[in-house]
């Protein structure tokens, strides 16, 4: 292969390499290199065809070679995204830090270590880098939400807000910075100005979107209410997000019912009974509903409610003292089935949904301070995910598993008046017991979210919530052990 041909194959290998025929572009890379083996700028682009399949020490040797050919910028960028995807997060600062000395530093160097330190949990460097790169940029949307996040993560909320306010200045249409400016400022409790936002959250677009498909002719004929006069009309409500954002936000169906002449609600289905116990008023959809047996005038997703309504920051927190009830019958059947002792019962739960947050689980050894306190029963009350490791409590301590008796939330709800006190997880659970002004110790990691705000002295949603937060570099188990001194001191509860 000459020069010329070597030319010719480079640029077919480089625009398959671009359309993304990574395949076709590694096998050309490779014929180019049987030939000239030390060219160091194929070697870069095998390299990150190898990327692409994720053989990432194939990647590392040949991009490696690459940069002991030609010590090239961008080399070194193509190095740090072999270690960045292979999670090798130390390795790539190193390279990085490596070629500021030798570049000096720039935009993409100083991006990409603020990316690498916020991945490996150093976000005090993270923050450093990032503002290092809007020297650089400082119109960089990708920019300002990334070191937002790292405020978030920080606990610097204010500071996450003046990002996202930046943000949307350059892209005021950007979902991403709409959705997280709302939830800077629910933080900060300013639900006034973070309300409007918030209707960018992609889970409204995909409820309103799947009723669409549930109802196409009578969606096509409503309109999502915008909180005009509906007194003579049937509003249709929906599910959106979870199970404890539904619950949280049932304190507001006494002041739909009073809005509108007639209310339909479609809750998950684990939550129909609940709601039908307590909301009597309102007709709640169990199951699917025929489009021709079904009507409404307007309709509006679960989360809209308070926007729609025209909430001030004071009246998102109505019924704080409790606004759900447990059914009498069922909650006597479990009195006299599981809770007919004399013992001061807890329910504890260590884990929630994992499709969406991580950091809310907790491992179950540290609930262990518990089952010293004398003349205590503790019962669990974790369902699916997680609900593996009851086991692993139940061989060494005293604890009954309550969770199967759940066949929805009216169960659950009952099972909860049982209770004493509920210690867990930021979950449902935790939610239910709230509503149900029940006492409930919430369980929260360092990076909490949003709803609880920032005075974690006191819960707004939940008069009966007390609010136990993870330090910075504290683990589960040291919190546990304050939790248990904050338990025993209010409950009165004796120490071995």
């Amino acid at each position: 292969m000459d020069i010329n041909e070597k030319k010719q194959q480079f640029n077919i290998a480089f625009n398959l390499h671009k359309e993304g025929n990574i395949k076709e572009a590694k096998i050309l890379y490779e014929k180019i290199l049987d030939n000239f083996p030390n060219d160091a700028e194929i070697l870069n682009l095998k390299g990150l065809c190898e990327l692409s399949f994720k053989e990432y020490k194939s990647a590392e040797e040949l991009i490696s070679k690459a940069i002991s050919i030609k010590c090239k910028d961008f080399f070194f960028e193509s190095l740090a995204r072999v270690y960045s995807e292979s999670q090798q997060y130390k390795k790539e600062q190193e390279i990085l830090l490596s070629a500021e000395k030798l570049f000096g530093l720039n935009y993409n160097f100083a991006f990409l270590l603020g990316l690498s330190f916020k991945n490996s949990g150093d976000y005090e460097k993270a923050e450093e880098y990032y503002k290092k790169a809007l020297e650089f940029n400082p119109d960089s949307l990708d920019l300002y939400n990334n070191l937002a996040i790292v405020y978030l993560l920080l606990n610097k909320f204010e500071e996450a807000k003046d990002c996202y306010i930046k943000s949307l200045k350059i892209n005021p249409n950007s979902r991403e910075a709409n959705y997280f400016m709302s939830l800077s400022y629910f933080r900060l409790k300013d639900y006034e100005k973070g309300l409007p936002y918030f209707e960018a959250r992609l889970c409204r677009e995909s409820a309103i979107a799947t009723e669409e498909k549930t109802y196409p002719n009578l969606m096509a004929k409503s309109k999502v209410w915008e909180g005009e006069d509906i007194s003579d009309k049937t509003l249709y409500t929906y599910y959106e997000a979870g199970f404890g954002d539904m619950i949280m936000f049932a304190r507001y169906i006494p002041l739909l019912l009073k809005r509108c002449k007639k209310l339909i609600i479609k809750p998950q289905v684990e939550l129909t009974q609940l709601f039908k116990d307590n909301f009597p008023t309102a007709e709640v959809m169990e199951y699917f509903v025929p489009e021709n047996e079904l009507n409404f005038d307007v309709h509006v997703p679960f989360l809209s409610v308070p926007y729609v309504l025209g909430l001030s920051n004071e009246e998102m927190f109505i019924y704080r003292d409790g606004y759900l009830k447990a059914d009498k019958e069922k909650t006597k059947e479990f009195k006299e089935k599981i809770f007919n002792n004399n013992k001061f019962k807890i329910g504890i739960k260590w884990q929630g949904n994992t499709y969406y947050e991580t950091g809310r689980v907790i491992n179950t050894d540290a609930f262990a301070p518990l089952f010293d306190i004398p003349n205590v029963q503790v019962y669990s009350a974790q369902t699916f995910e997680g609900s593996e490791a009851f086991e692993k409590l139940s061989s060494k301590y005293n604890i009954i598993d309550i969770s199967k008796t759940f066949k929805d939330f009216s169960y659950t709800a009952a099972a909860v008046e049982n209770l004493d006190l509920v210690i867990c997880n930021d979950t449902s659970l935790a939610h239910i017991a709230g509503a149900m002004n029940k006492p409930c110790v919430i369980l929260l990691p360092y990076n909490y979210n949003w709803r609880w705000h920032t005075d974690l002295s006191y819960c707004d949603w939940y008069k009966s919530v007390t609010l136990a937060l993870t330090g910075r570099y504290e683990n589960w188990n040291t919190l546990m052990e304050r939790v248990t001194e904050y338990c025993m001191k209010t409950f009165n509860l004796s120490a071995k």
